[in-house]
């Protein structure tokens, strides 16, 4: 999953075709029907148009007509649907996240959720710094309990400020079985709808698709 810094604003949905294509419609059949009635009243009596021609071309545009209803009801709809969505993601804002990607350290505790696979024998949570060099593994219980890693390296230290990869590497038998990013909690901030789709704003400076969490709580007590 790709989780990308917020730096751009939301695109505002519009919808800048239905009533212009409506209007065009209406004003195009208009001269249609015109225009037949000046075929039929000036055409030659002695070589009549045959009026199945009429009929053809009166289903013709009725079909374009009726397209064309039929699509912007569609849009309206989708609308109602999008309004829905953003009344319900509201709902998330305050809560905790559940996200698999890169953890923002800014010297706050990052909770883990491990899930590691029946088959490991041994967990380790693998941390790496923006360069992908290796900075702290650690042991953990082989179980999906919460971890919470308060931020450093090996050695104790205080890891600086910035964006780490953690992943969890499960073994068995001394061999490496799967390593997969590790899935964090991250309060959300805030929801946007941009082009359609339902994004949130994370507190670690994040924009994620809503449909790429996994799981949501209540903050826990500082």
């Amino acid at each position: 999953m790709d989780i990308t810094s917020v730096n751009r604003p939301p695109t505002p949905v519009t919808d800048g075709t239905s009533g212009s294509a409506s209007g065009v419609l209406s004003s195009d059949f208009e001269v249609f029907l015109k225009m037949l009635t000046a075929q039929a009243e000036y055409q030659d009596p002695l070589e009549p148009i045959d009026s199945s021609e009429y009929a053809a071309q009166l289903a013709q545009f009725s079909m374009v007509e009726q397209q064309v209803s039929t699509n912007t009801l569609l849009e309206q709809m989708m609308t109602v649907l999008a309004g829905n969505d953003m009344n319900a993601a509201a709902n998330w804002i305050g809560l905790e996240a559940l996200v698999a990607g890169p953890a923002n350290f800014q010297g706050q505790p990052i909770t883990i959720a491990p899930n590691p696979p029946i088959a490991a024998d041994t967990v380790d949570l693998v941390v790496r710094n923006s360069d992908g060099t290796e900075v702290n593994r650690i042991a953990l219980p082989v179980s999906a309990d919460n971890y919470t890693w308060d931020g450093t390296d090996a050695e104790g230290n205080v890891l600086p400020y910035g964006e780490y990869s953690l992943s969890i590497q499960s073994s068995a038998a001394g061999e490496v079985i799967a390593e997969d990013a590790a899935l964090t909690y991250t309060r959300v901030t805030e929801a946007r709808l941009d082009q359609g789709s339902m994004l949130l704003v994370l507190q670690n400076g994040y924009l994620i698709a809503a449909s790429d969490v996994v799981g949501l709580r209540e903050p826990e007590p500082i």
